[in-house]
């Protein structure tokens, strides 16, 4: 996302990331990596349970998920990862996001 940031802001998308480290350790990386999008730390995972985030330990960790809400605050897509690397590519998102405006504009 960070790649195609500017394609997902002509979109008038906004992405926001949550991720399982604390505050401090979230500030850092969000700021050594100088990302463009909202980062939010959710350390005791509140949020990416309600979403249904899964945990795999013998997969370390968190599972990805990626999501995409419309501005009326409904969800309407979600992908939940195997691996670290089943997160679908831009290519794949971009197209969808399209498509929920064209809705949105009929």
């Amino acid at each position: 996302m960070h790649r195609d940031y500017r394609e997902f802001e002509k979109r008038d998308v906004v992405i926001a990331v949550l991720g399982p480290e604390d505050a401090e350790a979230f500030r850092s990386y969000w700021s050594s990596n100088s990302l463009p999008f909202i980062g939010l730390p959710d350390e005791k995972h509140s949020v990416l349970k309600l979403y249904g985030q899964q945990v795999n330990i013998f997969k370390l960790g968190r599972m990805p998920a990626q999501m995409i809400v419309d501005k009326e605050g409904l969800l309407r897509y979600v992908h939940y990862g195997h691996s670290m690397q089943d997160i679908p590519r831009n290519d794949e998102l971009l197209p969808i996001i399209d498509r929920m405006a064209q809705r949105a504009g009929s």
